[in-house]
């Protein structure tokens, strides 16, 4: 039942955040899709011009409101989980693994809050502020290119779906209940690696539809011979780089809630490479079996 209210309440959110687009921004909502279109081979000009100015924002916002709204329900009503930290210690991060992570995180947490800048650079007013967010976002974009592909190569075997995930599904990662009951998912459960996907997979789309919006006025020869437009591969680009946005966006903030505030002490692993026994045995009961019969504890 809780969870049902915690939905309700994202809903609610979501359409207060539509709503707050127009107080906000002063704008008609409902756009002219006509005349948009000039000839090209995809068509995409009325869906560009219908997205942008009528979509994308309101859904940025839902998420920037309301991901944090559940996530606050969820700590004042089923709290933190809190493990023992008298038992041993399991090392589970290489220094290459915390290296490259460090990299990529410093890559997103430059990305993210400059990309929400450029999403919303009309209520910044424009100008200078939103072009150094602007050149951030493009030099930050290069440290995630350093880390993208090392961790795609050292975590992807580890990544690849199980019938964990189905079950972890299931049960919401048990995290809607208070009880500590063994949770099966390997080293990493299935909402690290939906993260994941997004994050490698869905962050080298990212990284290509954002250098193409970014040298707009660079001619991509190939494009013409597969017979396509420079302005329907500019639009086709903005339009997935919004829709990844939403995901990276929402998995993002639950990635720093779940590490921060969730899991007491869960973000020192990234840090020192150790987790607590007790946090494996019952948030990662499969793998902590595996290191059981490895006799690796």
């Amino acid at each position: 039942m809780r969870f049902k209210y915690i939905i309700l309440i994202l809903i609610s959110l979501a359409s207060l955040a539509f709503a707050s687009e127009s107080a906000i921004f002063g704008k008609d909502l409902i756009p002219n899709i006509l005349a948009y279109d000039k000839e090209g081979s995809l068509h995409l000009g009325k869906w560009f011009t219908l997205l942008q100015s009528t979509y994308f924002k309101p859904i940025f916002l839902g998420v920037l409101l309301g991901v944090p709204a559940v996530f606050f329900i969820h700590y004042k009503i089923i709290g933190p989980m809190i493990f023992s930290h008298d038992r041993k210690k399991i090392y589970v991060f290489s220094v290459f693994n915390r290296a490259i992570h460090t990299i990529a995180a410093i890559s997103f947490m430059l990305l993210i809050p400059t990309g929400v800048v450029m999403v919303f650079g009309d209520f910044f007013g424009g100008g200078e502020f939103v072009r150094i967010n602007k050149d951030i976002h493009a030099i930050s974009t290069l440290l995630f290119v350093i880390s993208v592909i090392p961790m795609l190569m050292m975590w992807f075997k580890e990544m690849l779906p199980t019938s964990d995930d189905i079950k972890w599904l299931m049960i919401l990662g048990g995290y809607l209940n208070k009880r500590k009951d063994p949770i099966p998912a390997g080293k990493f459960n299935a909402g690290q690696k939906m993260w994941f996907y997004v994050c490698t997979f869905g962050g080298i789309i990212m990284i290509a539809t954002g250098a193409i919006m970014f040298f707009q006025d660079f001619k991509f020869d190939f494009i013409a011979s597969l017979g396509l437009s420079q302005i329907d591969l500019l639009r086709a680009s903005a339009i997935v780089h919004n829709i990844l946005g939403f995901a990276v966006l929402a998995l993002f903030m639950t990635h720093i809630y779940m590490s921060v505030f969730a899991i007491k002490g869960a973000i020192h692993s990234i840090l020192t490479g150790y987790k607590e026994e007790e946090e494996v045995e019952i948030l990662h009961s499969s793998f902590y079996k595996k290191l059981n019969k490895d006799k690796k504890i």
